[in-house]
């Protein structure tokens, strides 16, 4: 909005010609919602600790995690609405919002988060923590990913080739089959952090990792010269994802700064599902679904270990950890919350720097 605002007035004043520039713009975006989060959050927590919205334990995981889990019991959540809000806020502030990727991003974001404000509305009103019918909840996060991949076969400059890591100009061409890709891909990685988000700090923390890997691909990817030098698929107008990564960063950064142990606030699935479909989406935006592996490891293993542990569990009658997702493994294995959290979020941002040596070993 600014840059539409501000940028033709350059003729009247040289300085506003800065809001050119996408690094400028990609550092006011994060400053902006972080500082929106900073000063709307503590009004959130209270608003939300008034009416009562607080975080609902399953009466079948308590045995399981002793009293690990039991002083989360009643903590606000749907925080998740708030990190949406600013991510959204300052991506219209800041983007450039004549590229149609900046609305697609934006458009998967709020549709993910929608399923994930039915869920979490469900939980509280009724006072179940269930929320949402599994199928039902999948069949929405189906319906938001596939309006986004059949906008992406109609969309030229995305295109609906595979890009394939360390292999230059290696481009498998999926025709329609995208479509089903890119929902595999955008609501796994919806799931995958909704799956992580069960310590203080944990999703938010590998979330912003990966969210500083993709804008630097973001502004690769969107820059000719430096994609050509890279050998990585060039995208018109993705550059511009580098701002909307950058305010997720800053959103992501003041959420933690109220979800850190003991939080104050959780983000619920409106967050999770808003910030894992985000992701996917800017992965496929950027070709780059394949390394979404790479970078979010601590995703993929997540899921993982729960599809692994249903898998055992049916075919064998054996669990392989102790309790799935793997976090909750470890604290079962006697590590305290916050060392489960701050080793995977090292684990995290090694796989973020190895991803991004990727755009090199090609």
């Amino acid at each position: 909005m600014l840059y539409e605002l501000l940028y033709p007035l350059r003729a009247w004043w040289f300085g506003f010609n800065v809001v050119r520039y996408i690094t400028f713009r990609a550092v006011m975006a994060s400053v902006t919602a972080f500082a929106l989060s900073l000063w709307l959050y503590p009004r959130l927590i209270a608003w939300l600790t008034t009416i009562r919205v607080g975080q609902q334990l399953r009466g079948e995981e308590i045995p399981k995690l002793h009293a690990l889990q039991q002083h989360k019991s009643g903590t606000p959540t749907m925080g998740g609405v708030l990190i949406v809000g600013a991510l959204v806020g300052a991506t219209l502030l800041w983007g450039g919002l004549h590229e149609p990727v900046v609305w697609a991003v934006l458009g998967v974001t709020l549709g993910m988060g929608a399923v994930g404000f039915w869920d979490d509305y469900l939980k509280e009103s009724r006072r179940n923590p269930k929320g949402l019918r599994p199928r039902m909840k999948l069949a929405c996060q189906v319906l938001v990913a596939a309006a986004f991949g059949l906008w992406l076969v109609t969309y030229p400059p995305v295109g609906t080739g595979l890009d394939v890591p360390f292999m230059k100009a290696v481009i498998i061409e999926l025709g329609w089959l995208f479509v089903p890709f890119v929902i595999l891909v955008v609501v796994g990685a919806s799931n995958a952090v909704n799956l992580t988000d069960g310590l203080d700090g944990l999703a938010i923390g590998c979330t912003t990792m990966i969210a500083l890997a993709y804008a630097g691909m973001s502004y690769l990817a969107g820059h000719e010269r430096f994609a050509e030098y890279l050998w990585i698929p060039y995208v018109p107008g993705s550059g511009e994802l580098a701002v909307f990564c950058a305010a997720l960063i800053g959103a992501g950064v003041g959420f933690l700064w109220y979800n850190a142990h003991p939080a104050s606030v959780f983000m619920g699935d409106t967050g999770s599902l808003a910030l894992g479909g985000a992701l996917g989406a800017v992965a496929v935006l950027i070709k780059k679904e394949l390394l979404l592996v790479i970078v979010g490891g601590i995703f993929v293993a997540e899921a993982l270990s729960v599809m692994l542990q249903v898998a055992s569990f049916q075919l064998t009658g054996r669990r392989i950890f102790l309790m799935a997702p793997l976090h909750h493994h470890f604290q079962l294995k006697g590590w305290p919350e916050n060392k489960v959290t701050v080793r995977f979020w090292i684990i995290g941002a090694m796989l973020a720097l190895v991803s991004l040596s990727t755009l090199k070993l090609r």
